[in-house]
C-alpha cells in the first residue's frame, strides 16, 4: 500500500494559490505605486492616494480593495477619516525587498510630503491624554529602539518596558480594562504613536513635573521646557532635534 502524504484542509487555499493571489494583487502599476508610497511609513486617505497616483478616486478605491483583500494593506479610522497603511512590518519588509530587486538603484522609499499643520501642533501636542506630533513619535521611536515597546502590529510593552515605566514613575495599574499600551494614528505624522496607560501616565507626569507646559492661551499645543529636555534625554535619549 502506497503511503499518502496528508494535504492541507479542504477549505484552506493551497500555498501556491495564496502566493499567486498575493502576486496578482501587486501586478498592476497603480497598486505598485500605492505600495511604494505607503513604504514611506505613513498612512494616507484614499483621496490623497488618488492624487498621488494620478487616478480617479473610484479607481483607487478598487485598487485598495484588492490590496486590503490580499492582506497587503490595512485601514485605520481617526476621527472622520479612514487611513490606509501597509498591514505590518513583515509585509513592509517584503515590499521593500521586492522594490529594491526591481529597481536596483533605488535607495529609499518614495518621499511624499505630509500635509502641513500649524507648527506648534505638529511639533508637540496632546492627543486625548497622551503625546502626539513629532514629540509623540520621538518618544514612541525611542521606546521601540530600546526594546521597551513592540510596535509591529498591536502595540505592547515588553517586560523591559514595564520595568522602565516602574522606574520612571509611570504607574500602569488602574483605569479598568484600558491597555498598558495602545497605538493611535498621528494625523500630522501619519504614523502610530504610543497611547494607552503608559502614554497617558507619561504625559500626566511630564505636565506635573513641568517637563512640558501648555501655551498661555491654552489648547493642545505643548512646549518642552529645559527640565523636560533633560528628563527626556535621561529617560529615553531623546533630544530637542528629534521633535523641534
Amino acid at each position: 500500500m502506497n503511503d499518502v502524504l496528508p494535504g492541507p484542509p479542504a477549505d484552506a487555499p493551497a500555498p501556491a494559490a495564496r502566493l499567486a493571489a498575493f502576486a496578482a494583487a501587486l501586478a498592476d502599476e497603480t497598486r505598485a505605486s500605492i505600495c511604494m508610497t505607503l513604504l514611506e511609513g505613513r498612512a494616507w486617505t484614499a483621496g490623497e492616494l488618488a492624487r498621488i497616483t494620478g487616478v480617479a478616486p473610484s479607481t483607487v478605491s478598487g485598487h485598495l480593495a484588492r490590496l486590503l483583500d490580499a492582506g497587503i494593506c490595512a485601514t485605520e479610522r481617526q476621527g472622520r477619516h479612514s487611513y490606509v497603511r501597509v498591514a505590518d512590518a513583515a509585509t513592509a519588509r517584503l515590499l521593500d525587498e521586492l522594490a529594491s530587486y526591481a529597481v536596483p538603484d533605488r535607495d529609499a522609499a518614495h518621499a511624499v510630503p505630509v500635509v502641513a499643520a500649524p507648527d506648534p501642533l505638529a511639533r508637540a501636542r496632546t492627543c486625548y491624554d497622551h503625546f502626539a506630533g513629532r514629540l509623540g513619535m520621538a518618544v514612541t521611536d525611542a521606546m521601540d529602539r530600546r526594546g521597551l515597546l513592540r510596535t509591529d502590529g498591536v502595540f505592547e510593552l515588553t517586560e523591559a518596558g514595564r520595568l522602565w515605566c516602574a522606574e520612571a514613575g509611570i504607574p500602569l495599574a488602574g483605569e479598568g480594562r484600558r491597555r498598558a499600551a495602545s497605538s493611535c494614528l498621528d494625523w500630522t505624522e501619519r504614523r502610530r504613536h504610543l497611547g494607552g496607560l503608559a502614554g497617558a501616565r507619561l504625559c500626566a507626569r511630564s505636565l506635573a513635573q513641568g517637563w512640558v507646559v501648555r501655551p498661555p492661551g491654552g489648547g493642545r499645543a505643548l512646549e518642552v521646557t529645559a527640565a523636560g529636555e533633560r528628563a527626556l534625554g535621561d529617560l529615553l535619549g531623546v533630544t530637542r532635534a528629534d521633535w523641534a
